[in-house]
């Protein structure tokens, strides 16, 4: 019997995003975050009920502003405390673990898919997914982007409008794109 597309993004092997029942819990996704981003923030508190139903898990006190968008919510992990400043967005084709206390700043983007590099590939929606792990107390400025694959451990910092292709060792700040270090506390 062969394996669902679900099943391949799962396993962090090739699968196409131009699967009917992929695209089934993506609508799932969207009506979620449609609430989630429409609610009066008096009405919605620190996540709409229709995403936080949807998340991996939402440590307490973890919080979304809106708006923000995911690909499909249940690859999403929160730790106590974490916070996602407006305008965040995650492609969680695989899971994306963000640490207790944790700050994402404004529009910071984590992208877990990976398209085919060849155009036969993409033009079939080949995809790999990746996941992302972020460390308690990490603080990600304004307009960062983390890739698939890479790892923020505990405490780091990455500068505003960085693209972080690599792994940050703990205490580290990283800025640029491509993200360096600069500072080790």
């Amino acid at each position: 019997m062969a394996q669902s597309e679900r099943t391949k993004m799962a396993a962090g092997e090739w699968y196409t995003c131009l699967d009917d029942d992929l695209e089934a819990l993506r609508v799932i996704a969207r009506d979620a975050l449609f609430e989630h981003n429409s609610l009066p923030p008096g009405q919605r508190g620190n996540l709409g009920p229709s995403l936080m139903a949807l998340l991996g898990s939402a440590g307490e006190g973890a919080r979304i502003e809106a708006p923000f968008q995911c690909a499909y919510g249940f690859n999403v992990f929160l730790g106590d405390g974490a916070f996602l400043n407006a305008g965040c967005t995650i492609l969680d084709t695989a899971p994306v673990h963000i640490g207790k206390r944790t700050l994402l700043g404004p529009n910071v983007q984590i992208y877990c898919a990976e398209h085919h590099k060849e155009a036969t590939g993409r033009q079939a929606g080949l995809e790999i997914a990746k996941p992302v792990t972020i460390g308690n107390d990490a603080w990600i400025g304004g307009s960062a982007i983390i890739l698939g694959g890479v790892s923020i451990a505990e405490g780091a910092i990455v500068g505003a409008g960085s693209v972080v292709t690599r792994d940050v060792p703990a205490n580290t700040t990283v800025v640029g794109n491509p993200a360096r270090p600069i500072k080790q506390r």
